[in-house]
C-alpha cells in the first residue's frame, strides 16, 4: 500500500471504513511528510502537530462510538487568507502579525462539521496578490516537481502541500486564477466555484466581486466531495445565491456522450508555449474520443480581460485594504498623530506588490479618472460576461489552457510585474464573468513540469465541469504521477 499521505480522500475514507487504518495513522504520516519535505518545499507558515493528532484521536473515538462523518478525521491544509478559530491569519503579510482569528470562515466551519481537521497555515502571496508565491512576506514556496521553480500563486502553498503529500487536500482562494494556476503548475486538481456558490465569509477580502474559496485536491472526485460540503447559501454572506446544491459526485461519469465542448479560438494565440498547446490539443482530442462533440467558439473580448481585471481588482483592493491601518489589529508603528501612524504602519508592513496595487486602485477610483477607468472597466466586464453567456448557448463547457506556460523559474518574473500579469490571460476572463473553472493535469513538459487543462462552465454548472474533468482524468494517468520529492512513496 502507498503511504497514507499519498492517497486521495476517497481512498482514505475507504481504508478508515474498513478499519485498515485510523485517522491518527493518517495524520501521523502526513506530519512525517511535512517534517521530511517542508524545509525544502516551504508550503507551511506554521502547523500544529499536537493539535492535529489530538483532533485525529477524537475522530477515531467518535467513529468507534458509531458517529458517521463525511470526512472522518481527514487532514486538510488552509490557505493563510482563511480564518480558522484560534489560528493566526496573517494573509502572508507582516501587517497582520499577532492577529489570531476568533471565528471560523463558513467554508471551514462546514468542513469541520463534516469531520475534517486542519493541519496549519499554508503560504501565499501577500493578500493573495501574485502568481508565484514570491510575494509572501515570510518565505518562498518551491514547486515539488522542481524546487528551482515557483508553485504558482496566490494559493501556491496549498497546491505545493497537496503535490508534496503534506496535505490530503487544501483550501485556496481564486480571484483571477489563484486556485487554477497553482494547481496546473503543481499537477493537482483545482476548482474555482461560481461566484456566489461558496460563502466568502471569513476569507480576508482582496477583490470582493471576484474572490471565491475552492478546493485543491489529488483527484476530481475529491474536489466534488469538498465542494458539496462547502457550497450553499450562507446568511453571513449576502453574495451567496439560493441555488440548489446538487450531489456533484453523482454527476461524475466515465464518458462524455451527449456533451458539446467549446474551444475558444482566442485562447490559442501566439505566445503560448508549444508543449502546453500540444498537451491541451491532445486532451481535446481525447474528450472527443470519449463521446463529446467538439465545436469552435469565440470569446471576442478576451484580449481586454487582463486590463479590465487589473483596474477592477486593484480598485476593490484599495478599498478593502484600507482597514489595515495599525489601529484595530495587527502590527503598528507609532506616530505623532493618527495620519502619521497610518502612513508609517502601511509603509513599513505592506510589501511592494500590495503597495503597487493599492496605488493603482486608488488612482483609478480618484476624481477625474473614475469614469475613464473604473466605470469603463465595468462596462467591458459586462461584455466579457455576455461572451460566455453566448458561448454556453452553443456548448456545455469550454476547454482551454490554464496558463500559457509551465511553472516559471524562481525570480524569472518577479522584477517584471506586467509579464506576470499577462500570464493570467486564460484564467481571468472566467473570473470576471463569475463562471466556474476546473484545472486537471493533462501532461508534462520535456523538463518534467506539469501542464493543466482548464474546463470552464456556466454559472452554477459545476456538475458539468466536474463530469468533464472526471471522464478525462479516468482515461489518463497524469494525476497519478508523483513529484521527485515524493519518490520514497513509490507509485500510486
Amino acid at each position: 500500500m502507498s503511504s497514507l499521505s499519498a492517497l486521495t480522500i476517497h481512498e482514505l475514507i475507504d481504508l478508515l471504513d474498513r478499519g485498515v487504518c485510523s485517522s491518527e495513522d493518517v495524520v501521523t504520516e502526513v506530519l512525517s511528510a511535512i517534517d521530511a519535505r517542508d524545509e525544502r518545499v516551504g508550503a507551511y507558515l506554521d502547523y500544529d502537530a499536537e493539535g492535529a493528532l489530538a483532533a485525529a484521536r477524537s475522530a477515531d473515538d467518535a467513529r468507534s462510538k458509531g458517529a458517521e462523518r463525511i470526512l472522518p478525521g481527514i487532514p486538510i491544509g488552509i490557505k493563510d487568507v482563511l480564518n480558522v478559530k484560534g489560528d493566526t491569519c496573517r494573509c502572508g503579510s507582516r501587517i497582520l502579525e499577532g492577529y489570531v482569528s476568533p471565528y471560523d470562515a463558513t467554508a471551514v466551519a462546514r468542513l469541520r462539521q463534516a469531520g475534517a481537521l486542519f493541519l496549519g497555515r499554508l503560504n501565499m502571496d501577500e493578500f493573495a496578490m501574485g502568481s508565484t508565491n514570491e510575494n509572501s512576506a515570510f518565505q518562498i514556496t518551491h514547486n515539488p516537481w522542481n524546487l528551482e521553480h515557483v508553485p504558482g500563486g496566490s494559493s501556491g502553498g496549498s497546491a505545493a502541500a497537496v503535490a508534496a503529500g503534506e496535505a490530503v487536500a487544501a483550501l485556496g482562494t481564486d480571484t483571477g486564477g489563484s486556485i487554477r494556476q497553482p494547481a496546473s503548475f503543481c499537477g493537482c486538481v483545482g476548482l474555482k466555484p461560481t461566484y456566489g456558490r461558496v460563502s466568502r465569509f471569513g476569507a480576508t477580502a482582496f477583490a470582493s466581486s471576484l474572490d471565491q474559496i475552492g478546493p485543491i485536491t489529488r483527484c476530481v472526485r475529491d474536489a466534488a466531495l469538498l465542494l458539496g460540503i462547502m457550497a450553499g447559501r450562507d446568511p453571513l454572506d449576502s453574495t451567496t445565491v439560493e441555488v440548489p446544491v446538487p450531489n456533484y459526485q453523482e454527476a461524475l461519469a466515465d464518458d462524455l456522450k451527449g456533451m458539446k465542448l467549446g474551444i475558444p479560438r482566442e485562447y490559442f494565440v501566439e505566445g503560448i508555449d508549444k508543449e502546453v498547446e500540444q498537451s491541451i490539443r491532445k486532451a481535446i482530442r481525447l474528450c472527443g474520443d470519449l463521446g463529446a462533440e467538439i465545436v469552435e467558439i469565440s470569446l471576442p473580448h478576451t484580449e481586454y480581460a487582463v486590463a479590465v481585471y487589473y483596474i477592477l481588482a486593484t480598485a476593490e483592493a484599495s478599498a478593502n485594504l484600507a482597514r489595515f491601518d495599525g489601529v484595530r489589529y495587527g502590527a503598528r508603528d507609532e506616530g505623532h498623530d493618527p495620519m502619521d501612524l497610518y502612513v508609517k504602519t502601511r509603509a513599513r508592513y505592506f510589501g511592494p506588490e500590495v503597495k503597487r496595487r493599492i496605488i493603482l486602485g486608488t488612482y483609478v477610483l480618484s476624481s477625474g479618472y473614475y469614469d475613464a477607468y473604473y466605470r469603463r472597466g465595468q462596462k467591458v466586464r459586462t461584455l466579457i460576461r455576455r461572451d460566455f453567456e453566448q458561448a454556453f448557448q452553443e456548448c456545455d463547457a469550454i476547454l482551454a489552457p490554464v496558463a500559457p506556460t509551465t511553472a516559471y523559474r524562481l525570480g524569472e518574473k518577479i522584477e517584471d510585474p506586467l509579464q506576470m500579469y499577462l500570464g493570467d490571460i486564460f484564467t481571468i476572463p472566467a473570473s470576471l464573468a463569475g463562471m466556474c473553472g476546473l484545472s486537471v493535469p493533462c501532461g508534462f513538459s520535456d523538463a518534467g513540469l506539469p501542464i493543466g487543462l482548464q474546463i470552464i462552465g456556466d454559472a452554477f454548472r459545476e456538475d458539468r465541469v466536474l463530469r468533464v474533468g472526471y471522464a478525462y482524468e479516468q482515461s489518463t494517468e497524469w494525476h497519478k504521477r508523483i513529484p521527485p520529492i515524493r519518490d520514497d512513496e513509490g507509485g500510486r
